[in-house]
């Protein structure tokens, strides 16, 4: 096997393989039921086998950087996976939808991959803290996303989104929205009951208008950055006096 380092201490046995040129997962480490980390970054690996579903202990597994055109649905036996799932940089089409089985992980990059939709079942992941999903294809969002209730930041750079559905209403603990390089037209109005929202990007859209909710204190009253440059749109003078008044930076 493969020279490696393993890094043990009294909370993770780590297992870190990360650019060394593998090609495919040595399968002795579908053996390692010990480990807590797997990491197999830029290793080159154009598959990832059901073995996975063995690594019942992982909390965080990095498959960033490789060349995965598909997930084996044994990915998602992982049910202690709390802390980190790292699946950018691939070339994954689509995720299983058994994703949702994974009810304690707190941290998803999903981004640079040629991903069309989010699985429906996204509104499992109960305890997710952080989603990224930038640079894919993505046109739409489940409604399920709503349901992610411990949500803090939601990265969605460099889509094709045209808007978001209702649900992300029920976002209260979202505090940094990027919805950068998209297609939105307007400022989605079921934004404007986001009690934690901080910041939110909406550079490179094709906004051409805002609406009035936003001079309203009530809407977004945490909202600290506004950024809407590279948009064929100048806020009135109203709209930046409200806004500055409650401590809101406005870019445009």
């Amino acid at each position: 096997m493969t020279d490696v380092t393993d890094v043990t201490d009294v909370t993770d046995v780590t297992l870190n393989l990360w650019r060394q040129p593998l090609g495919e997962v040595p399968p002795e480490v579908w053996d390692r039921t010990e480990l807590t980390v797997l990491i197999l970054a830029e290793t080159g690996i154009r598959e990832l086998r059901p073995g996975i579903g063995r690594l019942t202990g992982l909390r965080t597994l990095d498959l960033g950087h490789n060349r995965l055109t598909a997930l084996p649905v044994e990915l998602c036996d992982l049910t202690g996976l709390g802390d980190f799932l790292y699946l950018h940089d691939n070339a994954l089409t689509a995720l299983p939808e058994a994703l949702g089985r994974l009810t304690v992980l707190r941290y998803l990059n999903v981004g640079e991959n040629p991903l069309t939709e989010l699985p429906s079942t996204i509104g499992g992941l109960a305890s997710l803290i952080e989603l990224r999903a930038q640079h894919n294809r993505l046109t739409a969002l489940p409604e399920s996303i709503g349901e992610l209730g411990a949500l803090r930041e939601l990265w969605l750079r460099g889509n094709e989104l045209t808007g978001l559905p209702d649900s992300v209403g029920r976002l209260a603990e979202l505090r940094e929205l990027e919805l950068r390089e998209n297609v939105l037209t307007e400022v989605p109005a079921v934004l404007a009951g986001l009690p934690q929202l901080r910041r939110l990007d909406l550079r490179g859209n094709r906004i051409t208008e805002l609406p009035d909710w936003l001079a309203d204190p009530a809407a977004l009253p945490a909202l600290e950055k506004l950024d809407l440059r590279w948009n064929a749109v100048r806020p009135s003078a109203r709209l930046l006096t409200a806004l500055a008044a409650r401590g809101c930076v406005t870019l445009f």
